[in-house]
């Protein structure tokens, strides 16, 4: 992930203060260097290409009317741009009817080879640590980030208590976090 390296901290803490005072060259730095996780994610979590494209939208112009809501102290821009788009498509998941009568639009997007090497061992890493946590653990991350269920709907599922989803859940992320702080 572009993040993982410090220098990529400072320079996404640049970009962000850079965009605070209009700079749109700093903004569109930042898009090209996350616009396709967001959209992975999106799109992950929808299954719908119209729909993941808005999500990105939503988080880019966000992003650009308050790029204070950004803390580089609390985790690097690439987790919570992650995590935001998630939420986001989660919540246009729970508002979308039942049937869309739109198309699925294509988009072709220009890939960065050195980020996409970069994301390839990220994925790695993470697809080894998924399959070494123990079943049911994968299975409620799998669940919470790929299905976009709540905590209360993956114990309902799985018939398991909402605490022990919980825990599952966090114990997962937090394993996840030292694979990719490695």
């Amino acid at each position: 992930m572009p993040s993982a390296d410090p220098n990529a901290i400072t320079s996404d803490v640049a970009l962000v203060a850079a965009s605070r005072s209009g700079d749109r060259g700093a903004m569109a730095a930042l898009y090209d260097r996350y616009s396709s996780i967001v959209y992975s994610v999106a799109l992950r979590v929808l299954h719908d290409t119209g729909a993941a494209e808005d999500v990105l939208q939503d988080i880019f112009m966000q992003l650009w009317r308050n790029p204070g809501a950004f803390d580089a102290s609390r985790g690097n821009m690439v987790a919570w741009l992650a995590v935001i788009t998630r939420n986001r498509a989660i919540d246009a998941l729970r508002r979308r009817r039942p049937e869309n009568d739109i198309e699925d639009v294509v988009v072709s997007v220009e890939h960065d080879l050195a980020s996409e090497a970069d994301r390839s061992r990220t994925m790695v890493k993470v697809r080894g640590a998924l399959q070494a946590m123990p079943a049911p653990q994968r299975s409620a991350l799998e669940m919470a980030y790929f299905e976009g269920l709540t905590h209360s709907e993956i114990a309902g599922k799985t018939g398991e208590p909402l605490g022990t989803i919980k825990t599952r859940i966090r114990t997962g992320l937090l394993t996840l976090r030292k694979v990719l702080a490695t």
